[in-house]
């Protein structure tokens, strides 16, 4: 039995919600969003709270159960607050510029790195050294940091990169020099 699935989702003040079928329409002040769901879940809505049903109790039906809960819940949440990833460039000579809606990345390489954001995310640059990524798609947010992150994942010997905010990396110890000599 889903533990996650089971639990009702709160719609937030300013939310509005349109089931039709298995098409859900989320709609809040910070935008609109639509997913198609699985037809073996259904959403029953009232009283301010939505819960996530399910047709019988497949193994495959009841993932689907608690995913399309979290799913519906990320939606609200996201037109309601938004999301934000925040990413920190480590490294001397490391930084991002703001163009416009683009950001400029010189991470090392012999020629600067452009990241264009997909319709609905805002990049926005703060300093020299933190980008923040902020948006109404849990998924897509998720999506384009990881993009940003991939130009110059941080390397273990110095820890040079682009990391999350709070990331640890795992450091290793380098060469041990000549020994025995």
């Amino acid at each position: 039995m889903s533990r996650i699935g089971k639990l009702p989702i709160q719609i937030a003040k300013g939310v509005e919600l349109d089931i039709d079928g298995s098409t859900v329409r989320v709609t809040g002040p910070k935008g609109e969003l639509v997913r198609e769901f699985p037809p073996q879940v259904a959403f029953d809505l009232g009283d301010g709270k939505v819960t996530v049903t399910r047709e019988n109790d497949e193994k495959q039906v009841r993932a689907l159960h608690g995913l399309s809960r979290s799913l519906l819940a990320n939606m609200i949440t996201g037109v309601s607050d938004g999301y934000t990833k925040t990413l920190e460039l480590q490294g001397v000579g490391y930084r991002a510029q703001q163009a416009g809606p683009k950001v400029t990345l010189s991470v090392g390489f012999s020629h600067p790195v452009e990241v264009t954001p997909p319709a609905g995310i805002q990049l926005q640059v703060e300093g020299t050294t933190r980008v923040h990524v902020r948006g109404i798609d849990k998924e897509l947010v998720g999506q384009i940091a990881a993009n940003i992150r991939k130009v110059r994942k941080p390397e273990p010997y110095k820890g040079k990169g682009i990391r999350y905010l709070g990331e640890r990396v795992r450091r290793k110890a380098g060469k041990a020099g000549k020994a025995g000599k």
